[in-house]
């Protein structure tokens, strides 16, 4: 195998004498006239030399223009003489997935109607995602709330548009609130007692999104409240997640309260018949706790 290797490099030294260019071509044609090294292929790419950041520092008097990829950061580089550094060669926003397929960090398009007993208006929504997050580095999560128009444009915005939606623990029926009248404006209800966790069949992520997403359970808030030092409202939106203080619908009547000022997020666990646990920031604290069942708050999905 070697000795075939070093064959076909001989040759293709020989032909770059001769002719002053190089072609590997899957279909056997001649290199193009304008390239001193045309590579054609319909199955195949290009590997450039690939080094950690010690082995490309180590590198004894790059030549201007010499590139490699570094497989410590996971990015490419040229070396410029005029600066006597090597700069990262920056990625565009344009991306192409192997097969085709979906992967986190790829945009969620979902069309919100009312006839499925969820979304409370009729609407068409691109949630971003978002992987890496500290905690739970290896789940997906949109990086908005459900039912929101778009991600929120800080810790305290107090728009419906970046609010979202509302849940009450394990009913699948989602409420619009704009300050001033829920949607639907259905008789609210204010107790709910039975012991068991939001069930799959109710959960909003899952029947608006995908089967493959759901709500956070409660181990997931704790964990990337923890390895994030979620504090208060402001590390909680520092973070990948952009947690924003949506706000809630009281247990008592379903108005609304704290948005601007407070956040708090569904868990899929109970802890009680009547309480289910929650993320919950304001002022300057950022922690875990147990709700009435009854509230209506809002849901970041995961998947």
């Amino acid at each position: 195998m070697e000795k075939s290797i070093l064959f076909t490099a001989f040759l293709l030294l020989v032909s770059s004498a001769v002719f002053a260019q190089v072609g590997i071509n899957s279909d056997n044609s001649a290199a193009s006239n304008s390239a001193m090294l045309d590579v054609k292929s319909t199955s195949k790419g290009v590997l450039f030399p690939r080094m950690t950041q010690g082995e490309i520092e180590a590198i004894v008097n790059p030549a201007n223009g010499l590139v490699v990829f570094c497989t410590t950061s996971n990015k490419f580089f040229t070396y410029l003489l005029t600066l006597n550094k090597w700069k990262e060669i920056a990625y565009g926003s344009s991306i192409i997935n192997p097969g085709g397929g979906w992967f986190c960090g790829d945009p969620v398009t979902i069309s919100h109607i009312t006839s499925g007993g969820v979304a409370p208006v009729d609407k068409t929504v691109t949630y971003g995602t978002v992987t890496d997050i500290p905690g739970e580095p290896a789940k997906c999560w949109i990086e908005g709330n459900l039912g929101a128009d778009h991600q929120a444009n800080a810790v305290d915005d107090a728009t419906e548009a970046s609010a979202g939606w509302y849940w009450q623990f394990n009913r699948k029926q989602g409420y619009k609130h704009d300050g001033i009248t829920r949607t639907p404006n259905t008789t609210w209800i204010t107790s709910i007692n039975e012991n068991f966790d939001w069930q799959s069949a109710n959960d909003p992520c899952s029947l608006e999104l995908g089967a493959t997403w759901r709500i956070p359970t409660g181990s997931e808030w704790t964990n990337v409240d923890a390895a994030g030092s979620w504090t208060n409202p402001g590390s909680a939106w520092n973070s990948a997640l952009k947690m924003h203080a949506a706000g809630y619908l009281f247990d008592s009547g379903g108005s609304l309260d704290g948005r601007g000022t407070n956040g708090i997020y569904w868990s899929l666990n109970q802890s009680s018949a009547t309480k289910s646990w929650g993320l919950y920031f304001f002022s300057s604290s950022c922690f875990i706790s147990e709700y009435n069942k009854s509230y209506g708050f809002t849901l970041r999905c995961i998947r």
